[in-house]
Parts: structure tokens; C-alpha cells; sequence
């Protein structure tokens, strides 16, 4: 008799841990639509706000990789490099570096090759920025690489052109 009470008791216990637990997970979901929302917002003032200057679509060289990398110029003269529809492998030391046209089409990276260094890659997936310095003389940084250090290898790179 004892052994079916406990029984009981447990199967209350989790009958009752799923009634309760639904509706914390339909408000972390509400949550993250709701920060989706919010991030296309922010994309979409952002391009209402900025002028397109170069773009170019990434191809792959040792490792497969795709989307756009677009620079604008932001209203207040900012210039800043947005990866769209962005995919490529992981990798230990990846980065986003802006390179002469000529200089992408290698599948490593020179050491005394010029070079802006943009930062650590956000992700390998997904849409993302990248402040560009002031003063950078874009005409002279034909190429966006993403590049992993450890390994020296050009994983994409998308050659921009004026838009």
C-alpha cells in the first residue's frame, strides 16, 4: 500500500513539473522573437540610415564559405562591414580582415601582405558587423578575408566592388 502512495506521489510530482514548466518555456520563447524582432529592427534602421559604398559575395578557398559582405557608410561617417546570409566552417583564431583585391586570392595570407584587422569573427554563421577604422581608404582594400591565424588559411573571401 505504501509502495502505490509513492507511486502516486511521484507521478503527481511530475505531472505537475510539465503543467509548470510549459509556460516558462513559451515565455523563453516569446523572448527570443521577441529579440529577433528587435535585431531586424536595428538591421532595418540601420539601412535606412547608411549608404552602401562596396559589396562582394564570399567564395570559399580551403574551407567552404558564402554570403555577402557589404560596407556602408553610416550617417554619421562611420564606416562599418555587414556580413549577410554569412556561413563558414568553425575554427581556433578566426578573423575578419580587410586585404588588397589582389591579396585574396591566395589561400594564406603573407606577413608583410597590408592589412586592416576588423576583429575575431562573431560567428560562423549568421548576419553580423564589423566597425571599420576611420580614415580607412577603402579604394586601397579591395578584398574581405576571413582568416584563421593558427593555421594561416584564407577560408573565404569576397572581393568588393564599388556599389
Amino acid at each position: 500500500m505504501v509502495g502505490k502512495i509513492r507511486a502516486g506521489l511521484a507521478f503527481a510530482a511530475l505531472a505537475a513539473a510539465f503543467t509548470f514548466s510549459s509556460p516558462v518555456h513559451a515565455q523563453d520563447d516569446m523572448k527570443k522573437d521577441s529579440m529577433k524582432h528587435d535585431q531586424m529592427m536595428q538591421d532595418d534602421k540601420m539601412m535606412r540610415e547608411t549608404k552602401t559604398l562596396f559589396t562582394g559575395k564570399f567564395h570559399g578557398k580551403v574551407h567552404k564559405t558564402e554570403g555577402r559582405a557589404t560596407v556602408y557608410q553610416e550617417a554619421d561617417g562611420k564606416p562599418v562591414l555587414r556580413l549577410k546570409d554569412f556561413k563558414t566552417s568553425n575554427g581556433p583564431d578566426v578573423h575578419v580582415v580587410l586585404v588588397a583585391a589582389n591579396a585574396g586570392d591566395a589561400k594564406s595570407l603573407k606577413s608583410d601582405t597590408e592589412r586592416i584587422e576588423l576583429g575575431k569573427l562573431k560567428g560562423n554563421e549568421g548576419d553580423q558587423n564589423y566597425e571599420i577604422p576611420a580614415g580607412t581608404d577603402l579604394t586601397r582594400f579591395g578584398a574581405v578575408l576571413i582568416y584563421c591565424e593558427r593555421f594561416n588559411a584564407v577560408f573565404g573571401v569576397a572581393t568588393l566592388d564599388k556599389f
